[in-house]
């Protein structure tokens, strides 16, 4: 019923292109006073329960006066309806009553509805509507779990929370530079860094928390070069026993959208062996060493995952690996033994997001099969069927700022890709800033990754029992 009420009216938009715009807007508001009759959204069972409570008061109350004073009341209602009806007829007045009453109950709960939701939305850039709407579709979105670090995982993140609420981001505890790099050696605290970009990329007033938690000091004694993020989360660790801790309280009291979780509470130091037999030792000195990197691993050898990480895995729809620095923040989650075997033994879609441009001191030269090899090397499973790569070579202004970076496009080979066995998901959703660098659109990023989930959700599992037989 309230498919076609919306389909008439439509129509009835689309042939008044030319009208009035007064009409046009009354015409929206009745549409968006329909839609609250739309399934799901549980608000017609409880308009009807407050009628109903209104009729339940209106009898209880004359059933304890004994219906006197009511009995008083429709008498003199009765002679007045009489006297009207001899002026109106009874079959005009009769509805325009019972309208007027319609119309005065639905407009109160309108009101009631609009001041709720102005104290939820106080910039009032959404109506309750729209926040219930979203908020029930969001928490029936599939079990997403993001893997990954740096600044590629919050991109990501960013676009997947208006699809999902359920969201898992499993984030790399390898940083030693920066002020996380700081805050480890000076407290022995996990890095915050990652898991600070990732809380502020899920919450709901995002632009806001994203300058609180990125602000960096730019003075004082113990605060330079620290931003208030790390500082916050070190705090809420110190307070609360372990980072798991204090990342869920803080998650509580920012009211983010899904969770994030460290891959491990161990102390993970990174080392990588390069093509010239160095060996580096430190997440922060592998990037800086400029070099091939041939191997890479972590002390301790085996770290054992959070055991919530495993479960949200093992619970998991969907399963998205990157995008990020190749092998400071994505490889060092698969590092965790338990987090590899659980993906391998997964049977959901999972996707691989191939970073955009080569990165120098780690990917210098790399095409999209070199990124497939390392993982796999690394971790010693094909853990994904799939990869994401943007299709589109970007414009002479980025390609001469990477340049002279010493940094390319990352190529898309595609036989070497299939020999893998690996299928491409070309797509375009790269932007490019006003400097010339690029980064992934989340909003693109996000839809093409839901697109390619629903198609192929269904064959995932097939696929990952045709790729252990092999």
């Amino acid at each position: 019923m309230v498919n076609i009420v919306q389909n008439a009216l439509n129509r009835l938009q689309k042939h008044q292109s030319n009208g009035d715009e007064r009409h046009a807007h009354q015409t929206g508001i009745v549409k968006k006073s329909v839609q609250w009759l739309a399934p799901g959204l549980f608000v017609k069972r409880w308009f009807m329960v407050t009628l109903a409570g209104v009729v339940l008061i209106a009898l209880g109350l004359a059933i304890w006066v004994r219906l006197m004073p009511v009995r008083s009341l429709v008498e003199f209602a009765d002679n007045g309806l009489k006297n009207v009806a001899q002026v109106v007829p009874n079959r005009v007045s009769g509805p325009i009553v019972l309208a007027s009453g319609f119309f005065l109950l639905f407009w109160g709960q309108m009101r009631s509805l609009k001041a709720v939701s102005g104290a939820l939305s106080p910039q009032g850039d959404k109506t309750l509507l729209e926040m219930l709407i979203s908020k029930r579709r969001r928490s029936r979105g599939p079990k997403i779990v993001a893997i990954g670090g740096g600044t590629g995982l919050s991109t990501l993140l960013r676009g997947l929370k208006t699809y999902s609420a359920n969201i898992t981001a499993v984030v790399t505890v390898a940083d030693d530079g920066g002020s996380s790099g700081k805050l480890r050696r000076d407290f022995g605290v996990l890095p915050p860094g990652d898991i600070r970009n990732c809380i502020a990329a899920l919450a709901d007033e995002e632009k806001l928390l994203t300058e609180l938690f990125q602000y960096r000091f730019s003075a004082g004694e113990g605060l330079e070069g620290h931003s208030f993020g790390n500082l916050f989360l070190t705090a809420m660790s110190d307070i609360t026993g372990d980072l798991e801790q204090g990342i869920a309280a803080s998650s509580k009291v920012l009211a983010i959208q899904g969770r994030v979780l460290p891959a491990t509470l161990c102390h993970v130091d990174l080392w990588a062996e390069m093509a010239d037999g160095r060996t580096i030792r430190g997440e922060s000195r592998i990037t800086e060493a400029d070099g091939q990197i041939v191997k890479i691993g972590c002390i301790p050898e085996n770290p054992p995952a959070l055991p919530a990480v495993i479960k949200a895995i093992e619970e998991a729809d969907f399963i998205i690996i990157g995008p990020g620095s190749l092998y400071t923040s994505v490889i060092p989650n698969l590092l965790v033994p338990e987090i590899a075997r659980a993906i391998d033994r997964s049977k959901v879609p999972c996707v691989y997001i191939c970073n955009i441009m080569t990165q120098p001191g780690e990917t210098t030269g790399y095409h999209v099969s070199d990124h497939i090899k390392a993982i796999d090397h690394a971790c010693s499973k094909r853990l994904f069927d799939a990869v994401l790569v943007e299709k589109n070579h970007p414009s002479p202004r980025s390609t001469e700022r990477y340049r002279q970076e010493h940094a390319t496009y990352v190529e898309i080979d595609a036989e070497a890709i299939q020999r893998l066995r690996r299928q491409i998901v070309p797509v375009n959703v790269m932007e490019e800033d006003e400097q010339g660098y690029l980064r992934h659109n989340s909003r693109k990023l996000a839809r093409a990754l839901m697109l390619w989930y629903r198609q192929n959700k269904a064959e995932a599992k097939d696929a990952k029992d045709v790729r252990r037989s092999a």
